[in-house]
Order: structure tokens, then sequence, then C-alpha cells
């Protein structure tokens, strides 16, 4: 699907200026606890699934949709995996965004793994000692959803003044 349309009536008013915008992520195991990766057609790299949600609609429902729009996947959502604020960037056309993202972790339920959209170019299941070349967030994704600890956010602004007015 690419950008939503909500985004794009958006940028008709505001032009290329920074959003902030939220994105859910999604890392998919199988009952062999195999990860489900697409291979994405803007850049050719293998990534765990994502997007951005729809006005109103909740991040679970989300990364459900993704999941099946991109791969076929059926899934449903166990946890929480991590809350980041990512940092901004700027798209070829010079858009500017900064995504508040929520990853989860999921659990296929059905379906078959196959490209089901313009967005992919492979999808594939990967045993977890075995996955392919991965930006360095995906494999952190990755390796938070497959342990059970909490839910991980970024330490660095734990510590921010947050007294009123800055006294």
């Amino acid at each position: 699907m690419g950008t939503p349309d909500f985004i794009r009536r958006i940028r008709a008013s505001v032009g290329t200026q920074l959003l902030f915008l939220p994105g859910v992520s999604a890392v998919v195991l199988d009952d062999d606890g195999r990860v489900l990766l697409v291979r994405r057609a803007d850049t050719g790299e293998w990534s765990i699934i994502g997007g951005i949600p729809e006005p109103g609609e909740q991040p679970a429902a989300t990364a459900i949709r993704e999941v099946y729009e991109e791969t076929g996947v059926r899934c449903v959502v166990d946890r929480v995996v991590l809350v980041q604020a990512k940092r901004p960037v700027v798209y070829p056309n010079g858009d500017e965004c900064q995504f508040m993202e929520i990853c989860l972790r999921c659990r296929a339920v059905g379906g078959e793994a196959r490209v089901n959209d313009e967005e992919s170019l492979d999808v594939g299941w990967f045993p977890v000692d075995t996955l392919p070349e991965l930006q360095d967030f995906a494999v952190f994704r990755i390796r938070q959803a497959l342990g059970d600890g909490p839910t991980w956010f970024d330490p660095s602004d734990a510590e921010a003044d947050h007294r009123v007015g800055g006294v």
C-alpha cells in the first residue's frame, strides 16, 4: 500500500515538513520459533513487518493487518516488545517523518507466507540462528521479542528533567 491516503492528504497541506507519526512493527514467530521476514520493495533489504496505523486503529490491529497485507500470514499479538521514538528520517522525495514505534511480538496462526502486496519482493520464515542480513533495529527487535523480559524503552530519556518550569 505504501503511504496511507490520510498521510497524502496531510502532505498536500503541510508539504515536506516534519510529521510525528505512530508506527507499528511486528516480530512474527511460528510454532518452530522461526521469524517471518519480508524483503522490502523500496530498499531490497530483509526486514520485520511494519506500517502506519489508520486513524483510530489500535496498534495490535495494525500489526495483524500489516502482517496479513504484506505476507498472507494470519497472526495474533502476544505482547508489546518495545516503545521507542525513532530518529527523524528524510525520504528521497524530501518528506520528513519521525515515528513513535510500538513493536509487538506476534504468533502465526494461519495462512501461507507469500508476497501479498507491492511492498514486498520476497517473504520467508527464517530460523533465528540463520537470519539474512538485517539492519540493527530489526535484529534488536527480534532479540527483544525472543525474550520474556518487560517491554523495552529507551532509558536515555528516563532521567529527563520533568519539573514544572525547569525548577
